[in-house]
């Protein structure tokens, strides 16, 4: 991966440094595990963070911050997400296949000044 900066315009491959490449990762995937997290009724959450708990041994209720975090959690790990090295080289190729998806907060990893 090239570490020169470069912004594509439609048809045109990415060359983006691998920080940015990263945090647009990671971006996209928060934003996936957020969408999948909003299908979900608040019974379903609680059902996710529950199965999640009592796998953890932890004894206790859960507050509701606490049941979102461990149903985000869970549903990270059973979502299809490609791995980054996939994701990066899709991504060089097609870089608005994927803008549509990124929340933004890619740029508070790599703007200075948290990308305000």
């Amino acid at each position: 991966m090239s570490d020169t900066g470069g912004s594509s315009q439609h048809g045109q491959e990415s060359t983006e440094p691998e920080a940015v490449l990263r945090a647009k990762y990671l971006d996209y995937c928060s934003a996936q595990v957020a969408d999948l997290l909003l299908l979900l009724s608040p019974d379903e959450i609680y059902v996710l963070a529950q199965e999640a708990h009592r796998k953890g041994g932890r004894p206790g209720e859960l507050s509701y911050g606490r049941m979102v975090q461990l149903a985000t959690a869970s549903l990270s790990r059973k979502a299809a997400l490609p791995p980054f090295d996939v994701w990066a080289e899709d991504y060089q190729r097609n870089p608005e296949r994927y803008d549509a998806y990124l929340m933004g907060l890619w740029r508070s990893d790599v703007e200075p000044g948290g990308g305000s």
